[in-house]
């Protein structure tokens, strides 16, 4: 990731756009002159003892209108130190209420704004309004307390991407519940792995879904994890599929009567346990520290990590992000790709419903029926805001340009990424076929763990191909070696870390404290180690170099593989990359590549080594590829993350491990075939 291309400013807003966005009218309001200041403002200490962090937290609550039913005490008690901070204590609050309770009221201008505009597989669309999400939203708490669920006790959600999923996150929120997301790609032992760790009575599921003009059946996946874990004794069941209408005459679709497993004593049809609840209900109000969400960390070792969070912690850093970051409008609608399972997609929903805006939601695979699936969608609807992996892109831009040709995407006003390093060719890409080279990426880095953002770009900067500007606001982020000592404005490559918590940041882990100082507070004395390479730049600029447990540590030298990958891509012959370190009896670790090449590229040895010579002029000789093979597909997750231990375990052909969070499992035995 390193050449002419990385060093160059490419993106410059211009002066009418900075004047207009969120940042900058908050800038005015505080007298903050430029971005330095900025960031020197809201992470650091202030000169007269008082806490830069502690006074943008404060500061930001009223500054958004979040409300608090009851006023907290102080911003935070940190007396037990940054590892157990106890943000707004005293306070009380309910993220429901901040995020549809108060849009839906009878006099609230939102009440009939869309909430949710959502696009099946098949081409069907639904438009939510604030009125109706909120009633579901009710009917869904009322359930809940029907089937015996008080504040503290935990729900599974193991739901199509569905809108009525939304009303069952702000159900949860609204008695109390701890809402457990559970990715509906997952397979049977994730999925019962996350419903025992956190002991779920009530699971919501569907039938199924669509999936490249197939229906995916759920339910039994449902069943075999109840079966396997326990715990559960109630399962909603919403009908996408038409499986309620099984045996019945008329076909009311492609998947009308497809039959799914039934057991009378515990499951229930949506239309029967939900829709036919009372349609009020009066959100709980809980204290600041209140459990909201229980989110699983995609861990490539051990089991899955239960992260804990809290009401204000995630309702005041989505809020953040989403009015500052991606400078959310009254007029925006928001589409970042991605499942309820995953952490983007809470915060998607949660940043967005604060201030009465609009989500786009999808169901289906971005190249069905064709490769413009995503173009198409932006243009029909008008799409403000588009969010998504770069692995995904790399495979769009695989498809070609002229996919983009015909569709209008000029309401795009921000490009958001988030999950794995750039490289410059597919930013590039990215920025100018999309964006039309007006759009800035906002490329964001953070974590499950924080529900948010450590790194972040403000729209109102300029941008470099691959950057992730600078900390968040109200993040106190630093680099450093490992010492623990700061290398960030040596410009040296070193550790990820933050200095000061954050509202957001996990309270502990559900398996205890232990784990939770294991793996975040042990590697540095009062500092959270995330866990990546990162890098600011001459010019202030921030990049991540990828996990610092991915290193490859050939002949006790270090690189990460996403740096091996960017000098791969950047050949015009190559589109995706993939690099693992394998076992060497001279050097330890040995560099092997594997390459997707463009479409009428043909393999060649010829090439190979040309490969091999570019990595081995960008890194040295010692990282030049043992091998460099060439495949169609790489394993990856639903939300476009390549799966390197399971590249790396094909190779070698060791255990894979849990690999149920896999969309193309195919992939992994044309890794074998190409050794």
């Amino acid at each position: 990731m390193e050449g002419d291309l990385i060093d160059e400013v490419v993106h410059e807003p211009d002066e009418a756009f900075v004047e207009s966005t969120n940042v900058r009218a908050f800038m005015r309001e505080y007298g903050i002159e430029d971005y330095d200041d900025l960031i020197e403002r809201t992470t650091t200490d202030r000169g007269d003892g008082e806490s830069g962090v502690e006074w943008f937290w404060d500061e930001l609550v009223d500054y958004l209108g979040i409300d608090f039913y009851a006023d907290y005490d102080q911003v935070r008690d940190d007396s037990d130190g940054p590892q157990f901070t106890d943000w707004y204590p005293g306070g009380e609050l309910n993220i429901a209420h901040n995020t549809v309770d108060r849009h839906a009221d009878l006099e609230a201008a939102n009440r009939n704004r869309v909430a949710i505009i959502w696009e099946g597989e098949d081409g069907e669309v639904r438009e939510i309004t604030y009125h109706e999400l909120h009633r579901q939203a009710n009917r869904v708490a009322n359930y809940l307390e029907s089937a015996g669920v008080e504040t503290g006790d935990t729900v599974g959600l193991y739901m199509p991407m569905v809108p009525e999923v939304v009303s069952i996150l702000y159900g949860c929120f609204k008695v109390g519940a701890i809402a457990v997301p559970i990715f509906s790609g997952f397979g049977l032992d994730a999925v019962a792995t996350r419903i025992e760790d956190a002991e779920c009575s009530v699971l919501f599921t569907g039938d199924g879904f669509y999936r490249r003009g197939s229906p995916i059946t759920l339910k039994g996946s449902a069943d075999d994890a109840i079966a396997q874990a326990g715990h559960v004794k109630h399962t909603v069941v919403f009908d996408r599929l038409g499986s309620s209408n099984a045996g019945d005459d008329e076909d009311d679709g492609p998947a009308a009567g497809v039959e799914i497993p039934w057991n009378d004593a515990r499951d229930a049809w949506w239309h029967d346990a939900v829709e036919s609840q009372s349609d009020e209900y009066e959100s709980k109000s809980l204290p600041s520290s209140q459990e909201s969400m229980l989110l699983y960390s995609s861990g490539t070792t051990g089991t899955p990590k239960g992260i804990v969070h809290t009401h204000a912690g995630v309702q005041t850093q989505c809020a953040k992000e989403l009015h500052f970051g991606f400078d959310l409008k009254p007029a925006d609608r928001f589409f970042w790709v991605s499942d309820i399972g995953w952490m983007m997609g809470p915060w998607t929903l949660i940043g967005v419903h604060t201030f009465g805006g609009s989500v786009f939601m999808y169901e289906g695979a971005p190249d069905h029926p064709n490769p413009d699936r995503f173009w198409e969608m932006i243009d029909r609807h008008k799409l403000t805001q588009f969010g998504i992996s770069p692995t995904a892109i790399r495979a769009l831009r695989k498809h070609g340009d002229e996919w983009l040709e015909g569709h209008d995407l000029s309401s795009l006003r921000i490009l958001g990424s988030t999950g794995e390093p750039w490289d410059p060719e597919s930013w590039q890409w990215f920025y100018e076929n999309v964006s039309g080279s007006k759009a800035p990426i906002v490329n964001i880095s953070g974590g499950t763990e924080i529900c948010g953002c450590f790194l972040m770009p403000m729209p109102d900067q300029p941008l470099k191909p691959c950057t992730l500007g600078g900390p968040g606001l109200g993040m106190d982020i630093d680099i450093v070696d490992r010492d623990g000592n700061s290398v960030k404005d040596d410009h040296e490559r070193g550790f990820l870390v933050t200095r000061d918590s954050c509202p957001s940041m996990t309270k502990s882990l559900w398996s205890g404290d232990e784990r939770y100082l294991e793996e975040y507070w042990s590697t540095f004395e009062d500092l959270w180690d995330h866990g990546d390479w990162a890098q600011q730049d001459e010019d202030g600029f921030w990049f991540l170099h990828g996990r610092a447990d991915d290193a490859l540590n050939v002949a006790g030298r270090k690189v990460g593989p996403a740096e091996i990958e960017g000098v791969l891509i950047d050949h015009e012959a190559v589109n995706q990359a993939a690099a693992v370190g394998v076992p060497d009896d001279t050097t330890g670790t040995a560099v092997v590549a594997y390459a997707i090449l463009e479409d009428g590229v043909d393999e060649s040895e010829e090439l190979r080594e040309e490969l091999r010579e570019q990595i081995g002029e960008e890194h040295g000789k010692p990282f030049r590829p043992r091998e460099i093979l060439f495949v169609d597909a790489f394993p990856k997750t639903q939300s476009g993350k390549i799966i390197r231990r399971a590249i790396e375990a094909a190779y070698t052909g060791e255990d894979l491990g849990d690999l149920s969070s896999l969309e193309n499992p195919d992939a992994l035995e044309a890794l074998e075939d190409a050794r």
